[in-house]
């Protein structure tokens, strides 16, 4: 029970502060889940940001819930998700029971201009901590490129690849790569 505790509390935290979502929460979890709980590992962390993203839901929910489940099974996993949304649901209640009438004050406007300026360097951060855990060398360079150029053009190539495509074929990919290196060590 102590150990649900520990876990519900700790993403309570992580949840009151998630500001950003997803790629801009990647700093602080590995900070508190990685360095300071030692929790899980950057490369573990890294994959289940990639598995959070593939699957529905938020992506650093989704992360709690894979933590929750590795700790302490199914109760971490619903202890770990719970404490992530408990604060989000209150903070969010409060803000839209009083944003209201407070939206179009200057002062309000220029706070959230302020903090997805914020959120904006958070994610950049997050970006260059991914790309330098998964572009490792020309071929993972060039698996990015290829899927970066797809992305990019989807809106002036014919037919535009949907992004669940592109993250099963580049899995794929990886199997097969992996494969191969693996018989050619």
């Amino acid at each position: 029970m102590k150990e649900l505790l520990e876990l519900y509390f700790a993403f309570l935290k992580i949840g009151a502060v998630n500001f950003g979502g997803g790629y801009a929460m990647l700093p602080l979890l590995e900070r508190d889940l990685v360095q300071n709980r030692g929790w899980t590992t950057t490369q573990d962390l890294t994959d289940y940001f990639a598995i959070g993203q593939c699957t529905p839901g938020l992506i650093a929910l989704n992360v709690s819930t894979f933590i929750g489940s590795r700790r302490k099974g199914i109760p971490g996993a619903i202890a770990a998700t719970v404490g992530f949304v408990t604060s989000p649901i209150v903070i969010i209640l409060i803000i839209a029971t009083f944003l209201q009438g407070f939206a179009d004050y200057p002062v309000v406007q220029n706070a959230f201009a302020g903090i997805r300026v914020c959120v904006c360097v958070l994610i950049i951060q997050a970006v260059l901590r991914l790309w330098s855990k998964s572009v490792v060398d020309k071929t993972t360079l060039a698996l990015y490129i290829g899927v970066f150029l797809m992305t990019a053009l989807s809106g002036v190539l014919p037919l535009a690849v949907p992004a669940a495509v592109l993250v099963i074929i580049s899995g794929m990919l990886g199997v097969i790569i992996g494969g191969f290196r693996d018989k050619h060590k």
